[in-house]
């Protein structure tokens, strides 16, 4: 009779216990917390951005660029997203500040673009450029990493197209732009190729219905798509 080896690993292999670090722990907590009070409705379109790439081109700014001027505009116009859901009431924000979803030493971080209406494309190129670094480096103030009114996700890692973004629990609304693409569409009756991306735009349903996201992405999307004006 043979001598019993060791035990075998259970079926899920042998496990390994991982501590979360500091950031990861916040972003958890943060992140069931959300999922857990905010009721968000999510809408998604396609947005043509050949006119707003040559934009750039021809005026040597970055696309996101022109992107976070189109947004801030409209919430102008679409103060409820600009906003946030508060005990039964609305909170509505005079200041619009973009957060930016940036990398940061350990994990993405959301740095503010404070004022963001109030700049000019290439101030928003600036701040993008310089939030980025402070970002990558770890040296972004507490202010900037809370003083958001409403988040944006830039494009992420290639073959990511479509990204649902989470609704922090102090705003009213995400969106997340997907890569610029070339995809086949039909225009005037023929095929073409045109640079697409998908922006997906999430809303807390107390204080943004369905209606009023669908109107805010239309309204950004005929923006981009003739940026000129």
């Amino acid at each position: 009779m043979s001598e019993l080896g060791p035990p075998a690993p259970g079926v899920k292999g042998t496990v390994t216990t991982v501590e979360l670090t500091r950031p990861e722990r916040v972003n958890a907590r943060r992140s069931a917390e959300t999922r857990a009070t905010v009721p968000s409705v999510e809408l998604s379109c396609q947005v043509e951005m050949d006119a707003c790439l040559e934009l750039a081109r021809e005026h040597g700014g970055r696309p996101l660029s022109i992107v976070l001027a189109v947004v801030a505009h409209r919430l102008r116009e679409f103060p409820r997203l600009n906003g946030a859901y508060r005990d039964g009431r609305y909170e509505l924000y005079s200041r619009v500040n973009l957060g930016i979803s940036l990398p940061g030493p350990d994990e993405p971080l959301i740095a503010t673009v404070f004022d963001a209406a109030e700049r000019s494309r290439g101030e928003l190129d600036a701040d993008l450029t310089d939030l980025g670094d402070r970002a990558a480096s770890g040296q972004l103030s507490a202010a900037e990493l809370s003083g958001s009114t409403f988040t944006v996700m830039p494009p992420g890692p290639d073959g990511v197209t479509l990204l649902t973004p989470l609704v922090q629990s102090s705003q009213a609304a995400a969106l997340a732009i997907g890569p610029w693409l070339q995809s086949p569409v039909v225009r005037s009756g023929a095929f073409a190729v045109r640079r697409m991306s998908q922006f997906t735009l999430a809303c807390d349903h107390r204080i943004v219905q369905a209606h009023l996201g669908a109107e805010f992405l239309e309204q950004v999307k005929r923006s981009l798509e003739a940026p000129a004006l």
